[in-house]
């Protein structure tokens, strides 16, 4: 039974409603520092929204697709986290001030949602009609896990290449030299610019639609239902702009969130490759249930975020024995 069209309209007239709230309380006054207590209550806010959005799933439309709204949240809100280095990156090379990055990633964000939602019903609608896609999307993300692991071996996971539409933007528009406060354009002797401001709020947008490539053929592995696929990526995304901010330096001690990231991808992958074969009668093939999916994701991210924070205690204290302060 699908999803009727006033849970669409509801769902996406909350989201739009938050968010608009969301950037009237950190937009209103002077420009300012999103600062670590304000990201806190904000990821706490989204998550607890999360949380309850799939109780109201569970009550309204059974365990099973609450069951598959947690494993596709938790799996957007992951491949999230590691996106988050590509932001660093692209905020330190725009040389972004830190008063205005809430700014830039928010409606960065916003396209990438709007964007994602063409992308998810295009590929629910592909799905629909070409069950071989499955197969496409298992090996993909298969291919995806091995590369992972290959760049984070090799240490160019964190490199940022401008894509065709940041080099586009760049060429068709005249841009002014420096940031003219959070204005992404402005007039100057008569002839309209636009600023470093606009340049990188495409660059995070665009940037965060490539990272779907990955991320939308994995929560389809999870799920068939679009409403699943944009709802949970619509929740990961909404908490990702103060999840920037509150982990901060923490980033750079999750040395084992790649290996986690692609072990989910790899087994998403084969679960996709797997309910194919099964879905076309191959005896054989089992049938993974949503349960075995959300313990494996889980427990995957747990492992790898503690193994992180433990190896990074070690190589601190290493740190402290091999260079002893001098008194």
């Amino acid at each position: 039974m699908g999803v009727p069209a006033w849970a669409w309209i509801a769902v996406i007239g909350g989201l739009i409603v938050v968010l608009a709230i969301d950037l009237w309380i950190v937009d209103r006054g002077e420009a300012r520092e999103f600062s670590m207590r304000q990201a806190g209550y904000w990821v706490t806010f989204y998550v607890a929204l999360a949380m309850v959005f799939g109780v109201v799933l569970w009550v309204t439309l059974g365990g099973g697709k609450a069951g598959e709204f947690f494993a596709g949240y938790i799996t957007e809100y992951s491949l999230s986290v590691d996106n988050l280095f590509i932001f660093f990156i692209i905020m330190s090379r725009f040389a972004v001030p830190r008063a205005y990055q809430h700014k830039v990633l928010l409606v960065g964000i916003l396209l990438a949602l709007v964007m994602r939602g063409i992308f998810i019903a295009l590929g629910a609608a592909a799905l629909e009609r070409f069950s071989w896609l499955f197969y496409v999307f298992g090996a993909f993300l298969i291919y995806t896990a091995v590369n992972l692991i290959r760049q984070h071996m090799k240490g160019d996971e964190e490199e940022f290449n401008e894509n065709v539409l940041l080099r586009w933007v760049r060429k068709a528009f005249p841009t002014t030299e420096g940031y003219v406060g959070s204005k992404v354009t402005v007039k100057i002797d008569g002839k309209r610019m636009v600023t470093p401001m606009l340049i990188v709020m495409v660059a995070i947008g665009s940037t965060d639609l490539l990272f779907a490539l990955d991320s939308i053929p994995a929560i389809f592995g999870l799920t068939k239902d679009p409403f699943i696929v944009f709802t949970a990526n619509a929740f990961a995304l909404m908490g990702l702009r103060q999840l920037y901010f509150l982990l901060g330096g923490l980033l750079q001690r999750l040395v084992y969130i790649s290996y986690g990231l692609a072990f989910i991808l790899g087994f998403i992958g084969v679960k996709l490759i797997l309910e194919a074969l099964h879905a076309s009668h191959v005896s054989w093939a089992p049938e993974i249930p949503i349960w075995v999916s959300l313990s494996v994701i889980g427990a995957t991210m747990v492992i790898t975020t503690v193994a992180s924070l433990v190896k990074a205690r070690i190589d601190a204290r290493q740190g402290e024995q091999a260079h002893p302060e001098q008194v």
